[in-house]
């Protein structure tokens, strides 16, 4: 209801202004006015003047953008490929505002410096080799050591050594959740399919697979600090993609396929919480928590619960209208308090057997009922039997 009445006041504003220009136009009658269509010199100068104003409101947007906002960016990073990624991203920009800074001012100084004016003719160029060559050999130097420096971050991102010791867990993206599946004592899945979901088994496991009988099923991520993890990513329904932002860890979720993301992890959970940058945001959550929390209790509401940080798997595909709340808690902690943790969490081939067994009827306190109700008609037929020879 709100959108539309502002949409309504945008279009009545939209008619007012129009109304004014005609009344403006009324008032000018008699004065002697320009119909050309061609620019003169004032609306040349006009122009350069607000080109200039243009480039710097871009500046000043672009520095007031920065201070800001530029508290919001992830911070350290807690994986081991982490620092490459970021350095990549950081070498980008710092090309890209300098680039920007240089092309925009260029740009908006020679509009208005060889803007129209009297007398004044344009100096034409039907080809320059020499300016020609030197911007397209200098982007080309650029963009191959940006493209090189990317491949060299990718492939050291995604190699995975065939010798090294790995954890294997299975991503599972369904709309709107997350399961994650680890591959047990023998650290080896067991095959899936989406043929296979049936009840307890939301992830498709294939029981008759010796290597998924200690596989174990769960809904929070848990991760050992300083072991490489391989995770192997499938959807049950539509494209998603497994997002770890400070993990700087993404990859699509494809339905039909298995993908992989491996990365180790550096900093743990309470490691996190306490660097300066995460408990400068979380205090500003808080703040906002805060006030929300007291507009909810003076309506009458529940408040908010404080804000504590924890890592998290999302979705960054826009996947259906529950998108936003995909996600799934993940903890980073020792590889004893991982292992203790993982020991705990039953498998899921036990978790089957024992859904069955409680499913299942007791056929033993069935036949106990009706043993009786089928014995006494044979009594009572035998002592009609025995009356009959008597007679």
């Amino acid at each position: 209801m709100t959108g539309l009445l502002i949409l309504i006041v945008v279009v009545l504003l939209g008619v007012a202004i129009w109304q004014l220009t005609k009344i403006f136009d009324l008032t000018q009658v008699g004065r002697v006015a320009d119909k050309s269509e061609v620019a003169n010199e004032k609306d040349n100068n006009v122009n350069g003047y607000l080109m200039f104003g243009f480039l710097g409101f871009i500046y000043i947007f672009t520095i007031y953008s920065l201070l800001k906002w530029g508290h919001l960016v992830l911070g350290t990073p807690a994986s081991e490929h982490g620092k490459d990624y970021d350095n990549l991203m950081m070498i980008s920009m710092v090309l890209i505002f300098f680039v920007q800074t240089i092309t925009q001012a260029l740009l908006h100084y020679f509009a208005f410096k060889y803007r129209g004016q009297k007398d004044t003719k344009a100096l034409y160029f039907a080809d320059n080799d020499k300016l020609e060559f030197i911007w397209t050999i200098i982007p080309v130097i650029v963009l191959a050591g940006l493209i090189l420096y990317g491949l060299y971050a990718w492939t050291n991102i995604m190699f995975v050594d065939e010798e090294e010791e790995v954890i294997y867990v299975e991503l599972y993206a369904k709309q709107f959740s997350w399961e994650a599946r680890y591959g047990g004592e023998d650290n080896a899945l067991g095959k899936a399919n989406v043929r296979f979901i049936e009840g307890i088994n939301t992830v498709g496991v294939d029981m008759s697979d010796p290597n998924a009988q200690d596989d174990k099923v769960v809904n929070e991520l848990h991760l050992p600090v300083g072991k490489k993890v391989v995770f192997k990513i499938r959807s049950q329904d539509v494209l998603h993609s497994a997002y770890m932002p400070h993990f700087r860890a993404q990859m699509n979720c494809v339905p039909g396929m298995v993908t992989q993301f491996a990365f180790t992890p550096t900093v743990t959970t309470d490691q996190m919480r306490q660097d300066p940058a995460i408990v400068e945001k979380v205090a500003n959550i808080n703040i906002i928590r805060a006030k929300k929390s007291a507009e909810l209790v003076a309506k009458g509401e529940t408040a908010l619960d404080p804000y504590t940080f924890d890592y998290l798997l999302l979705c960054n595909k826009i996947c259906g209208p529950s998108h936003y709340n995909m996600q799934m808690k993940i903890v980073v902690e020792s590889e004893a308090d991982y292992k203790k943790w993982l020991k705990e969490k039953p498998t899921l081939a036990s978790a089957i057997k024992e859904a069955n067994k409680a499913a299942a009827p007791a056929p033993a306190a069935a036949s106990e009922a009706k043993a009786p109700a089928a014995t006494a008609p044979v009594a009572d037929t035998t002592k009609v039997l025995a009356q009959v020879v008597k007679k």
